[in-house]
């Protein structure tokens, strides 16, 4: 299967150097209204513009449709905006859902210090909570985890050190999503800090799409 193939199963995510698709209208809002519920927001939010990253403010009262809910995110359609927003978790609320955030665990009183050693595979699942805005595919499945480190402190701790990429160079989403990685990543017992870094060497390419992956895409 083709790449340009795999993109269109995707949908309307970043390609290189732009969209695959035109930025939403309001007339799509009201077309997506008729089947998907409209939220009001309760209150002023900062949201992140997809693809560009900008941050905007979307005042109370403004309508909205959330066409995607996962790992704690919210991307959603604008009346009178072009394209799509991620709302982060902390703004949940605002859209009428509750939203209980992790805790770090060096904030949690033990500094950090995991009661056995630390398990990668922690990290990994918390990284699988992790989503690109506009494809309900983790990052992990998705294949845009390049690398992943663990580096053990003097004061006993754990510093991570993760490499990941996007489907394509185009996007601005990159800093949103590696900082939601970051956070994740500290709420594994035993991790004190955490680095993730976004590198564009290899390209992506849907090779790197896991089978579970491939499920969700309906690309098997």
């Amino acid at each position: 299967m083709g790449e340009s193939e795999v993109r269109a199963k995707m949908g309307p995510g970043c390609k290189r150097m732009g969209k695959f698709d035109k930025p939403a209208r309001t007339s799509d809002f009201h077309a997506m209204s008729t089947d998907s519920p409209v939220t009001i927001l309760t209150r002023d939010i900062e949201a992140i513009q997809i693809p560009s990253g900008l941050t905007k403010k979307l005042e109370k009262g403004t309508p909205v449709i959330i066409t995607q809910a996962l790992g704690g995110t919210y991307t959603v359609v604008v009346e009178h905006s072009a394209g799509l927003f991620r709302v982060l978790a902390s703004d949940a609320d605002a859209l009428g859902k509750t939203h209980v955030p992790a805790t770090p665990a060096h904030a949690n009183g033990t500094s950090g210090q995991a009661v056995g050693p630390l398990k990668e595979d922690d990290i990994w699942a918390q990284l699988k909570t992790c989503y690109d805005p506009e494809i309900p595919v983790n990052i992990v499945d998705l294949g845009l985890i390049y690398s992943l480190e663990i580096k053990p402190q003097e004061d006993g701790g754990n510093l991570v050190e993760v490499k990941m990429t996007l489907t394509a160079p185009g996007c601005g989403m990159g800093p949103s999503i590696a900082s939601d990685a970051q956070r994740k990543i500290l709420t594994v017992p035993g991790v004190t800090d955490a680095q993730v870094d976004v590198v564009w060497d290899p390209p992506w390419s849907a090779e790197r799409i896991s089978e579970e992956g491939r499920q969700k895409l309906g690309m098997v």
